[in-house]
């Protein structure tokens, strides 16, 4: 159950994260103005928090491995908001990164 809770949060804080930059990318890069930044600022603050409700207490780890769900989710956004095509390359990045943070987070320690 530790590890489905873990698993959530890290979906959540990547909604979070990944929504917050696109936020900021759409009201400076898109030019839909200082509502859209404002919310994606909002947004990341939201992601901050989020990261600190995994059960891990070791900072570095837990922002390791959610680099692994920032890269694999961030390919996902791309799909879903921007009509983005993923090639071969980049599913294979992502998985890789996604068994790097499976290793960081949840491999079996000695405590």
């Amino acid at each position: 159950m530790l590890i489905a809770r873990s698993a959530a949060l890290f979906v959540v804080a990547a909604l979070f994260e990944i929504g917050g930059a696109w936020l900021v990318w759409q009201g400076v890069r898109e030019h839909k103005g200082w509502a859209w930044i404002g919310a994606g600022v909002i947004a990341l603050g939201i992601y901050g928090f989020v990261a600190t409700l995994q059960p891990d207490a070791e900072f570095g780890r837990i922002l390791a491995a959610y680099g692994g769900i920032f890269v694999a989710g961030s390919i996902v956004w791309g799909m879903v908001a921007d009509g983005y095509r993923p090639d071969r390359w980049d599913v294979a990045g992502a998985l890789i990164c996604l068994v790097g943070m499976a290793v960081i987070m949840y491999a079996p320690r000695a405590r």
